[in-house]
């Protein structure tokens, strides 16, 4: 059997993507309770959220939105990672800015712990990424316009992108400055 090693890269990133989906779910969770939502895009779907992220970019005159969708353009997959928005009831908290949970609730807040433990699950994930030497890099602008395109349910308010490639040069360092 002779195999072609540009054949074989793609699958093992998306390999390591499937790992980074399995580590987010068991990276640790505040009060054990797993509001975190994990999607894998590539093909059609990763060609709309570039579109998406450069349409953003345009509209809202925030060039780092352009740069990054063409850094998607550049990747083999992207790793969506996003946190359903349900507080969690911790007694005494009030990291969100409000005074309880139902009042985090009634103001339609955001709770710190699902934004934790999103953190939590990212770099759990990125780490995988990083022990395999898959070139990756964080992307919020991913992240926001993947919010836009519905590829979470409509509980997940918060997102982020992870961008994973194999090159010879990561397309995610030393990139033009915008």
């Amino acid at each position: 059997m002779l195999k072609n090693g540009l054949d074989v890269e793609k699958k093992t990133v998306m390999r390591v993507a499937e790992l980074m989906a399995a580590v987010a779910r068991t990276a640790p969770k505040g009060c054990g309770i797993d509001n975190i939502e994990v999607r894998i895009v590539d093909g059609e779907e990763k060609d709309a959220l570039a579109e998406e992220m450069r349409k953003i970019g345009e509209e809202t005159d925030v060039a780092f939105f352009v740069r990054d969708g063409n850094n998607v353009d550049d990747s083999v997959v992207v790793v969506l990672f996003g946190a359903r928005i349900s507080p969690i009831h911790c007694p005494n908290c009030g990291y969100c800015g409000y005074e309880d949970c139902e009042e985090n609730i009634e103001n339609d807040g955001i709770c710190s712990f699902n934004i934790t433990d999103l953190g939590i699950a990212l770099g759990s994930a990125v780490s995988i990424a990083a022990d395999h030497r898959i070139d990756n890099r964080i992307l919020f602008s991913a992240g926001k316009a993947s919010l836009n395109l519905k590829y979470f349910p409509s509980d997940v308010k918060v997102a982020y992108g992870v961008a994973l490639s194999v090159s010879a040069k990561s397309p995610y360092f030393d990139r033009e400055n915008q």
